[in-house]
């Protein structure tokens, strides 16, 4: 293909690729601006997500505010869980049921945009839970028609759940983490006010900044479009189509922007640096949402699933947990060592957006030099030292890759075939890095 040599077609392969933009509204006070937003989508009966820490910080009255302005019903829903489950995903879609809504609104982080778009489907489709749930965990069933309008109000960064069609929970039965991904899921509008995470703690900033390069370098270094079998319709080409040239745009700059402004962030933050890393989750969302992530993902699943005991601190839970962010990076340097020579330019281009010096890329592989990069911006910024540092050891191993390995969506994603002997290899490496 003439954009780029990375898109050259092979036999089979599909000749075309489907642009997904979200509808966005982002700048420092656009919060307010949400009851103007909701009556112009129609709602007039409102469920209100949010979280049992967020309830309590500005945006959610901000948002309240807004709401009672515009002269419009609505009800607050605080019982999301951080880090959802199946078991919240199934509360938070009966309150949907039994308030009869005609509109929602979440205010949060990807924990509650998530759940308000699964309590928006099952309200809207009621079936089995596992019916649109992704295979081989469910049948992955299309969502059957429109959704009721939805208005996703992130107050973090870092899982760009306002620009996808994508929902994540923990499936508690198999101890791992799956979802639901279908375009129809993708909010109406999005609302990014940079002002919002002056409230996050550090550790906090630093998974989210991590979260959106994980994000965006994974749909960057995605197997290319023209290599993934064409459908055999054009409904049937599905929501992560690989690297493309609109995903690419938005995912280079949102690399940029993290390796500009995420150090500084974490330890001296300013008014400045919200707003690159608030831009550079929106763009990594449209990037990832178009393009689709792979091994680092698949793994966090297994990462977040299984834990045991590790509470990070700034995360408001009663219970043990890898937040997805450190869940996704302490495995990425590991990654990006195995996947470097599948396709080592645009592992350059990673590494340079991060900041590594010309040197260091003359010295070193494009994939090495990415990964030492990543690893010392991780430990400027306070993140575990790979899996020992959220509890995991080699005797884990197994069940890492046995929960990993089903992760096909994802992994077959990847620039490269990865079966469970590399995923073995890449867990060993990620196990400690300093």
């Amino acid at each position: 293909m003439a954009l780029s040599p990375y898109f050259m077609p092979i036999d089979a392969g599909d000749n075309a690729f489907t642009v997904e933009a979200p509808k966005i509204k982002f700048g420092a006070g656009a919060l307010a601006e949400i009851g103007q937003d909701a009556a112009a989508l129609c709602m007039t009966r409102i469920a209100v997500f949010t979280d049992r820490v967020v309830k309590d910080l500005p945006a959610l009255a901000t948002v309240t505010e807004a709401l009672q302005g515009a002269g419009l019903n609505f009800e607050v829903y605080t019982e999301t869980e951080v880090e959802p489950t199946d078991r919240s995903f199934k509360a938070a879609a009966e309150f949907a049921r039994q308030g009869k809504f005609d509109g929602y609104i979440s205010v949060g982080g990807g924990s509650v945009m998530d759940t308000a778009k699964a309590a928006n489907l099952y309200a809207t489709y009621p079936d089995d839970f596992l019916a649109y749930v992704n295979a081989p965990v469910g049948q992955a069933k299309p969502v059957p028609g429109p959704l009721k309008p939805h208005i996703a109000c992130p107050t973090t960064f870092g899982t760009a759940s306002e620009c996808t069609g994508i929902a994540i929970f923990d499936f508690l039965e198999m101890e791992a983490k799956t979802g639901i991904a279908n375009a129809r899921l993708r909010p109406s509008l999005g609302i990014l006010d940079p002002t919002n995470l002056a409230s996050l703690p550090p550790l906090v900033l630093g998974a989210n900044g991590f979260d959106v390069f994980s994000h965006a370098f994974e749909s960057l270094t995605a197997r290319p479009f023209t290599h993934r079998a064409k459908p055999a319709t054009s409904s049937a080409r599905p929501l992560s189509q690989g690297a493309n040239p609109y995903s690419d745009l938005a995912c280079r700059e949102s690399i940029r922007l993290i390796g500009d402004h995420l150090v500084s962030a974490v330890n001296d933050p300013t008014e400045d640096d919200y707003e690159a890393l608030m831009f550079a989750g929106m763009l990594a969302g449209i990037g990832f949402g178009n393009a689709g992530c792979h091994i680092p993902h698949a793994m966090s699943y297994a990462v977040a699933g299984l834990v045991r005991d590790y509470q990070p601190p700034g995360w408001p839970s009663n219970h043990a947990m890898v937040p997805h962010g450190i869940s996704v990076i302490v495995n990425a340097p590991a990654v990006f060592r195995f996947t470097g020579p599948a396709c080592p330019d645009r592992h350059r281009l990673g590494a340079q957006a991060m900041g590594a010096s010309a040197e260091e890329l003359a010295d070193q592989a494009p994939g090495d030099a990415l990964a030492n990069r990543i690893e010392e911006m991780m430990r400027a910024t306070g993140i575990p030292n790979g899996l020992t540092g959220v509890g995991y050891s080699m005797d884990d191993l197994d069940n890492l890759v046995s929960k990993a390995a089903p992760q096909r969506r994802l992994l077959d994603n990847a620039p490269l075939a990865i079966a469970e002997s590399e995923l073995r290899k890449i867990f060993t490496d990620a196990m400690r890095y300093w």
